[in-house]
């Protein structure tokens, strides 16, 4: 007899429409946190038994900052985060390539960018879900749906039952794999759906223990000034250093495929874990920084707090079916040079959140409505942001003649007013959620409006 788990109908919120979350990664934990606030029914299965979140660094735009501010942590953000003030670039004996300083932005977008490590934010999410509602070393075997609601079976034999089911199980995510492979038994896929995602390039990240900032200069200085480092051709490699709070050093370490033997061993993508990274770590420890060589921050960082992926960009055209629905990594995998697939993860759990809310009933053509809702609100969007990713990682880490004369020039010649213009366009979409009051006006810039909650203008009607 197989388990059946709680289901959400327990928890006493009436004809809400009860979400079934598949991935506890950020997407998943952000979406959680924001039905926990509107007092949605919700459940998180991930396929974990332990979460091991990347000990990478990331970085946030004002694009999601009115949205942590309206769940109440947005000082807990900046508690453990480094304003991004500015980013170096060296080659790899430290001579300078480009220094590009950005200003204070926070009187006119409202908000500053900010570092920190990756971790800090996931147990910040984490913590904030109910234990009950978060189901740890459930892996999905399989789902379906109908007009009754959808069941989604788990490899342990447990099932859970519901009204929606969300795939923020990342760039492999079984919930797509699942759902492709019955929609194209049906003649219903669009075959650009079936192709594997473009892999760029490989990473080594890291995070330090906190370091005595009196042998590494610029540890205690409230904002964080990126540096990277390029390789010339006999060394196709761009390695990065960020600091962040607690007196520790991010690392990253970045090689284009194609261009070294190392990027074309066989290793198994399995988006954010860790793999065998002694080769890359062997091969790199000698290369500069300006805190020493790679080696020194390699000494001073646990092995669990290393891991090595790939980079990898594919945007899906079908984000959802009938009570089925992606968000994230799941529908659109971003190159990480702009720190977008963060952004628009969360970005993704916001308008998700705001159409769950607007659910009148939970009949099948109702969710099916609300879910292409939130396709039409976020596609072009998403899309829209795809060449500025591809072309920030040929200039962050390209190692091509081309790529090489493309990133000399706009780095140093690129008119101020031009890169904030682009600045200014970045920021300009900030969702919130309808459910909640709205995060107060920052800044002087011109936010692009959101669809209005249909709940909200129903009631206001009456």
């Amino acid at each position: 007899m197989t388990a059946l788990l709680a289901t959400s109908s327990q928890f006493g919120y009436g004809d809400s429409p009860r979400v079934l979350i598949v991935g506890a990664g950020l997407a998943g934990l952000f979406l959680g946190n924001l039905l926990e606030k509107a007092n949605i029914p919700y459940e998180i299965f991930e396929r974990a038994a332990t979460i091991k979140p990347l000990g990478a660094i990331m970085c946030l735009h004002p694009g999601v900052m009115p949205a942590f501010e309206q769940l109440g942590i947005y000082e807990d953000l900046m508690s453990f985060s480094k304003l991004g003030l500015a980013n170096d670039f060296y080659n790899d004996k430290l001579e300078t390539i480009a220094n590009m300083k950005a200003s204070n932005t926070e009187a006119t977008i409202g908000y500053n960018m900010v570092l920190f490590a990756r971790p800090e934010l996931y147990d910040l999410l984490f913590k904030r879900i109910p234990s009950h509602k978060i189901h740890m070393s459930k892996r999905l075997e399989s789902f379906d749906q109908d007009h009754v609601g959808v069941r989604v079976q788990f490899t342990d034999g447990s099932i859970a039952k519901g009204d929606v089911l969300v795939g923020a199980d990342g760039a492999y995510s079984g919930v797509r794999q699942h759902l492709y492979k019955t929609l194209d038994s049906q003649g219903l896929l669009p075959q650009i759906d079936l192709q594997s995602m473009s892999k760029g390039y490989i990473s080594l990240i890291g995070t330090t223990d906190a370091l005595d900032p009196s042998k590494y200069p610029r540890m205690e200085d409230a904002g964080c000034e990126s540096q990277y480092f390029i390789g010339d051709g006999d060394t196709p490699y761009t390695w990065v250093t960020f600091t962040v709070p607690g007196n520790r050093i991010c690392w990253n370490i970045v090689i284009q495929l194609g261009l070294d033997k190392t990027s074309e061993k066989d290793a198994k993508a399995l988006d954010w874990e860790s793999q065998d990274n002694k080769t890359m770590m062997d091969e790199t420890r000698h290369f500069k920084t300006i805190y020493g060589t790679l080696g020194d921050l390699f000494d001073a960082t646990p092995m669990e707090r290393i891991s090595k992926v790939y980079f990898e960009d594919k945007l899906f055209e079908t984000w959802n079916h009938d009570r089925t629905v992606l968000i994230g990594d799941a529908a659109h995998k971003l190159l990480p040079s702009t720190g977008a697939g963060a952004v628009n993860a969360m970005q993704d759990a916001v308008i998700l959140a705001n159409r769950l809310y607007d659910i009148k009933y939970n009949r099948l053509e109702d969710v099916k409505a609300a879910l292409i809702d939130y396709k039409e609100e976020r596609f072009n969007g998403v899309k829209e942001q795809y060449p500025q990713s591809y072309i920030s990682a040929k200039l962050l880490y390209g190692h091509t003649f081309w790529e090489r004369v493309l990133r000399n020039v706009l780095f140093n010649w690129t008119p101020a007013s031009v890169q904030r213009n682009q600045l200014l366009k970045d920021s300009a979409f900030r969702p919130q959620a309808n459910f909640l009051p709205e995060a107060p006006k920052r800044g002087t810039v011109n936010v692009i409006p959101q669809k209005p909650s249909k709940r909200k203008v129903e009631a206001a009607s009456v």
